[in-house]
């Protein structure tokens, strides 16, 4: 058996390394990273599906089956968690184990095949560690709601930044919903109804205390969530989970019938079984609590107990902190960033009266601006296409996956002819937002080309309908040739896409 020390040092930088260990009700999670001068990196991830809630009698007991799937997967993760320093590797059990009368047989045997002490914690710590996961880890408003629906177990918190208003564990999970609401693999509108009303009742005794203080945004942190934007996605929609799609979810699901039949463009057959049920809580929190729209978290549990471990980072805006880890990581002049940022900002402020770009559509600009360069590290030529390359495979805590898509393709679309349709298909900003903001990127930077403020010459832009004006004093584009004659190139370029740019001297 393998026990969690360190090897010889000189070896591996082991005090660098870290661990997180979530036995869940529904699945077991491993996650491993190496703390760095940047940030966080991420150096494997493992999750099994033990299903212990599954194994969870009437009277309380673990079967031996569920505990020994459990074992298993341990033994699998104690192979993993070799080299770690004992003091940087943190385990927890949640609800299933919390509920189990054998409990702790189960944990007795689990921490002699790992060698190390597992923590089974109540359901508040661990909603604080979930909200902590997200508030390190996911971007937006800092005032939100955190949903995560777990195997037995949903915990639900309000806060905002780094300060938690209220929070509740509640005992209703995909696994136990399942085998009470979906124990004959029925996929009804019978079924569903029960589900719904019975999470409707557990929400009901504590959704006062969590409305009382309000919040911004609505974050959910669970495989349940993760599952439905894939889905959503996959499915041609965006990424902002509602009701009514949740609903039409719902019903595709009763469409199929049965359990076995469940086959919905997006389900991984990992999840399908847990699926619906899921679904029905999720259902009824949306229902119960108002809440307008919900987006994936970055993090959550895991991420939460590796945060705990660390040293908390002075920066507290997490898209800043990966902002600033990548412009380090791939050299990006960052006083050509700031200077491109502050030219586009110059330009949308401009643009105030004719288009209205929202303040999520602006700070999406800025950060393209801040990381428009990072292609260069690859190389010059094409640089965009490496740029875009970078953007869509690298972890950026605090960007969802459509934002990070969106970012990829403004810089992918940075110079050269302009690709309408590219823009177009991201699912992070409707057309009306995205196209304005990657025409005011290529003149930003056009305006900077000499990496020098005082080489920008005086300019103005105001939009009418899809037509720029960029007025330039004729004097001034005499003194700038490169400029004007890449600016014409420019107007040839999106009008060439009937989104006109008229250069006025």
């Amino acid at each position: 058996m393998l026990e969690a020390k360190s090897p010889e040092k000189g070896l591996i930088s082991e005090s660098s390394l870290y661990a997180a260990v979530d036995l869940g009700s529904n699945s077991f999670h491993l996650l491993v990273i190496r703390n760095t001068d940047s940030g966080i990196q991420v150096l494997d991830r493992l999750k099994k599906k033990v299903r212990l809630a599954a194994g969870l009698s009437d009277s309380g007991y673990l079967s031996e089956e569920s505990m020994e799937r459990g074992w298993q997967c341990l033994a699998q993760f104690a192979e993993r968690l070799y080299g770690i320093p004992p003091e940087h590797i943190r385990i927890v059990a949640t609800a299933a184990l919390r509920a189990a009368q054998n409990a702790q047989r189960f944990i007795s045997i689990a921490q002699t095949i790992l060698n190390l002490p597992i923590d089974v914690i109540h359901g508040e710590e661990e909603a604080k560690l979930i909200y902590q996961g997200v508030n390190y880890t996911t971007g937006g408003n800092p005032s939100r709601l955190v949903v995560d629906i777990g195997g037995a177990s949903t915990e639900l918190i309000v806060g905002n930044g780094d300060t938690i208003n209220s929070l509740v564990s509640l005992p209703m999970g995909c696994v136990t919903w399942l085998e009470r609401y979906f124990a004959d693999r029925s996929l009804n509108v019978k079924n569903f109804h029960q589900a719904e009303t019975a999470a409707r009742e557990q929400l009901a005794l504590v959704a006062h205390g969590l409305t009382l203080y309000g919040w911004k945004a609505c974050v959910g942190a669970s495989g349940t969530i993760q599952a439905l934007q894939e889905i959503m996605l996959a499915q041609g929609m965006d990424e902002a989970i509602t009701l009514d799609k949740l609903l039409q979810l719902k019903a595709q699901a009763i469409q199929c019938g049965k359990l076995e039949e469940l086959e919905i463009e997006g389900l991984t057959l990992e999840r399908a079984l847990v699926f619906p049920s899921g679904l029905a809580i999720l259902i009824a929190i949306f229902d119960t609590l108002k809440v307008d729209g919900m987006a994936l978290s970055g993090g959550a549990l895991r991420e939460g107990l590796v945060y705990d471990m660390l040293p908390r980072p002075s920066d507290r805006s997490v898209r800043q902190r990966t902002v600033r880890a990548l412009q380090a990581l791939y050299r990006i002049d960052l006083l050509q960033a700031d200077l491109v940022s502050q030219q586009a900002g110059r330009l949308c402020s401009q643009l105030e009266n004719d288009i209205t770009l929202n303040s999520d559509t602006r700070e999406l600009l800025f950060w393209a601006c801040q990381l428009h360069e990072i292609g260069l590290s690859i190389a010059f030529k094409d640089a965009n296409r490496h740029a875009a390359y970078l953007l869509n495979h690298i972890d950026a805590p605090g960007f969802t996956p459509s934002q990070k898509r969106l970012l990829a393709t403004l810089l992918l679309n940075q110079t050269h002819a302009l690709n309408i349709q590219e823009l177009t298909q991201q699912n992070a900003l409707e057309s009306h937002q995205v196209i304005p903001i990657a025409r005011l990127l290529r003149i930003a930077i056009l305006l900077c080309r000499t990496r020098h403020p005082d080489a920008i010459p005086p300019f103005s832009l105001s939009a009418s309908n899809e037509t720029f004006q960029l007025k330039i004093d004729a004097l001034e584009l005499k003194k700038h040739p490169l400029l004007a004659d890449a600016l014409h190139q420019e107007s040839r370029w999106q009008t060439n896409c009937r989104l006109p740019l008229n250069i006025q001297s």
